[in-house]
C-alpha cells in the first residue's frame, strides 16, 4: 500500500553538508556520511542527496562520495547533481542509488530521461523543478529556474512538468527556491495544481519549518513526498545543528491522522 514519506533532504557543497537560503549562503552544518548513519538509526523513510556544486561547476557526480553515501544508507537513496548522461544514471544505481534525480540537463533535453529510463527503469528516475514565484510573470506567477537558481527558463512550468513526465521520469520533486530555508511552510497552491497536473509520484519540498508543515501537505495531497532540510537538521528557534527525525511511531500517526482529514480539493 502507497503511504505518504518524509524525506530528509542533504545539500552537498564542496564534499560537506549545508543549508542554504533561497539557493543562497550556504552554511555549513556537518559531515554528510555521518548524517546518514543518524538519519539511518532515525529509520528515515527515505533520503535525498543533491550536490549543489555539480552542475553549476558543470562536473560530473562525486562518485567516490557518493559510494560512501551508499555504502552507509539503509534507506532509499535518491541523489542529484552534475548527472548528464544516462551513463552517469547507471553508474549510480550500479554503486547503490535507488533513485537519480536530474534538472538541468532533463529540462533542456527531456529525452535524457527517455534514455535513464530505458538504462535504469523509469522508477529510478527523478525529474528536478527548481520553482520561483514571481508576481506578475507568465506562468500563473512560477519560474522554473537551474544553476542554482541563476539561470531562468520562460517556458510554463506546468508544460514542463508534463514533458518531463511524458518523456519518462518516474518521480518529480518540486523544490520551491523562494521558501528554501525559510521554515514557513510549503507552497500549497503550487503543491495542489501540480499534484492534479500529473499522475506519477510527487515529492515536495522548500519551506517545511514544522511537522505541521508536512502535516498539512499530506492532508491536502494525499499520498506525497514530504521533504525537507532545515527541519531536520536545526532545532529551535536559534537554529542550533541537531540532526532530527520524527520516532516512527509519531510519524506513523502524523501521516494516519492527515489521511484521514486528506482533502482532494
Amino acid at each position: 500500500m502507497l503511504r505518504p514519506r518524509i524525506i530528509p533532504c542533504l545539500l552537498i557543497h564542496r564534499g560537506g553538508l549545508v543549508k542554504t537560503q533561497a539557493f543562497k549562503d550556504p552554511k555549513y552544518v556537518g559531515d554528510p556520511i555521518n548524517a546518514v548513519r543518524i538519519f539511518n538509526e532515525k529509520q528515515a523513510d527515505e533520503i535525498i542527496v543533491l550536490d549543489i556544486d555539480a552542475t553549476a561547476n558543470r562536473v560530473p557526480p562525486d562518485f567516490g562520495l557518493i559510494t560512501k553515501l551508499a555504502a552507509e544508507c539503509r534507506m532509499p537513496l535518491c541523489y542529484g547533481g552534475g548527472v548528464t548522461t544516462s551513463d552517469h544514471a547507471a553508474q549510480l544505481v550500479d554503486i547503490g542509488v535507488e533513485k537519480v534525480a536530474v534538472s538541468s540537463a532533463a529540462i533542456s533535453n527531456p529525452s535524457l530521461l527517455t534514455q535513464m529510463a530505458a538504462a535504469v527503469g523509469r522508477q529510478s528516475v527523478v525529474a528536478v523543478l527548481d520553482v520561483y514565484k514571481r508576481t506578475g510573470l507568465l506562468s500563473r506567477g512560477y519560474q522554473v529556474c537551474t544553476h542554482n537558481a541563476k539561470i531562468v527558463h520562460k517556458s510554463d512550468i506546468f508544460l514542463i512538468a508534463q514533458q518531463l513526465q511524458d518523456a519518462g521520469a518516474g518521480e518529480i520533486v518540486v523544490n520551491s527556491v523562494d521558501r528554501d530555508g525559510l521554515m514557513q511552510g510549503y507552497d500549497l497552491e503550487l503543491a495542489t495544481q501540480l499534484k492534479h497536473t500529473l499522475n506519477i509520484p510527487m515529492t515536495f519540498l522548500g519551506g517545511a519549518g514544522s511537522l505541521d508543515h508536512v502535516s498539512k501537505l499530506i492532508t491536502r495531497l494525499g499520498v506525497v513526498g514530504a521533504a525537507a532540510g532545515s527541519l531536520f537538521v536545526f532545532k529551535g528557534k536559534y537554529r542550533a545543528v541537531l540532526i532530527n527525525y520524527p520516532p516512527p511511531e509519531m510519524k506513523d500517526k502524523l501521516c494516519r491522522q492527515a489521511l484521514g482529514s486528506h482533502s482532494s480539493i
